[in-house]
């Protein structure tokens, strides 16, 4: 599981407790702004063995800016999460998927390893639980990248209730199928 646009109080606080029940880790790429407004938030996600990502200082679409706005995007947030927990992953997930060649130039010039999805829950638009649900699991096959949302990249404190509630029962029911959640790094051969 991953999840974009935190940390965002109180959601992505229940998000860990909900992962801890079921002993899940998952990867959180962190908007830098609500990093710098909740740092208390961002210590409790990587205190539960959560991996923590760049997701840009303000959550700009990338296809638009230039290498020095790219740059800037990413080192501030990079900033952010160092002033809050320290050194931490090398991953980063461009806004709303949005790259292009200067987007991942300029990650790379930086040390960061671009990391996108396979299966979106279009959670951020969602009229219900089971609309994501009906969006994610007939995809599932193993091997998956699930995006969701624990904030919004256009408010802090925006309700991802719905996020909370899926993440649970998509947990349950494939752990219950034998499958394992784990961070982006374990899948991609790392810790």
């Amino acid at each position: 599981m991953s999840y974009d646009d935190g940390p965002n109080d109180p959601y992505t606080l229940r998000l860990l407790d909900g992962l801890a029940k079921h002993d899940v880790k998952a990867t959180f790429f962190l908007i830098g702004r609500y990093v710098r407004q909740r740092p208390d938030i961002v210590r409790d996600v990587v205190q539960a063995g959560h991996v923590i990502g760049n997701h840009t200082f303000s959550h700009p679409h990338l296809i638009w800016q230039t290498g020095p706005q790219v740059r800037e995007e990413l080192w501030r947030c990079r900033q952010e999460i160092l002033d809050a927990v320290g050194e931490h992953s090398n991953l980063f997930r461009p806004p709303f998927g949005g790259r292009r060649p200067v987007t991942l130039r300029v990650a790379r010039q930086l040390g960061l390893v671009p990391v996108m999805w396979n299966i979106t829950g279009y959670d951020w638009k969602a009229p219900s639980v089971e609309y994501i649900e009906r969006k994610v699991m007939p995809k599932v096959r193993g091997g998956n990248v699930i995006l969701l949302h624990d904030g919004s990249h256009s408010a802090f404190g925006y309700d991802r209730s719905r996020s909370v509630i899926v993440t649970e029962r998509l947990i349950a029911r494939y752990q219950a199928e034998g499958y394992e959640f784990v961070t982006v790094p374990k899948m991609m051969g790392g810790v």
